[in-house]
């Protein structure tokens, strides 16, 4: 007997959301399975070991190493977006620097996800690395959000004097990613600490403290 339409579409509706739940789940192995390992020196059939499924059924979903490894770094920005920003006024520029040093915060929790992205970032330099589109994607939107808040400081005059707002973006993305990469080597530096000081140097008002971060499971 035919199935009904109804019927029909309940059933692959079903298929879509499993599908997505299985990629969901690849991706989360492969992520902390490549914090640990590197990406270098895991392959698809550890990846799909770890995951609990067939080589084959990896491919169905990534083809490539480069598209499982791009689907990876997205999912970290998700999750990170998501747990520390999204929720955010977007009139509450101090509120936002808040939140990133309660990103640092977190990230001293997550040393091998930050050296993963710190190994990546700088290999990426060159055009022919599989994460070097990613990466060049994702520092000009983030040079783009920072200097959103960057304005908003100086139209509600919350810039100190003598800072000046051109540029800045790149400034202090280049000062979290450099103390970063010294906290990979010294884990005694408080990234945190030194965030929040240089950025208290940049405002006339106190920061104030992180509004509660949503809970996620990554």
């Amino acid at each position: 007997m035919p199935q009904e339409p109804g019927a029909r579409h309940d059933k692959e509706a079903g298929t879509y959301a499993k599908g997505d739940l299985r990629r969901a789940h690849i991706v989360s192995t492969a992520l902390h399975l490549f914090a640990d390992a590197g990406y270098e020196r895991t392959s698809m059939v550890q990846a799909a070991a770890a995951a609990g499924i067939s080589r084959a059924g990896l491919l169905h979903h990534f083809p490539t190493k480069d598209d499982l490894l791009a689907a990876v770094l997205e999912e970290r920005d998700r999750l990170d977006d998501a747990r520390h920003f999204d929720h955010l006024d977007p009139a509450d520029p101090l509120g936002w620097l808040a939140n990133l040093i309660r990103l640092t915060e977190f990230n001293a929790t997550q040393p091998r996800l930050v050296r993963l992205f710190a190994v990546l970032s700088a290999e990426s330099s060159s055009p022919d690395h599989p994460a070097h589109e990613y990466f060049a994607r994702r520092y000009a939107a983030t040079r783009s959000e920072y200097a959103r808040v960057i304005a908003e400081l100086v139209r509600q005059d919350l810039l100190a004097p003598g800072v000046e707002a051109e540029g800045l973006e790149v400034e202090l993305i280049a000062f979290t990613d450099g103390v970063q990469v010294q906290w990979l080597l010294d884990p005694s530096i408080d990234m945190a600490r030194l965030l929040r000081r240089r950025l208290q140097q940049l405002v006339t008002a106190p920061l104030p403290d992180p509004t509660p971060e949503t809970t996620l499971r990554s």
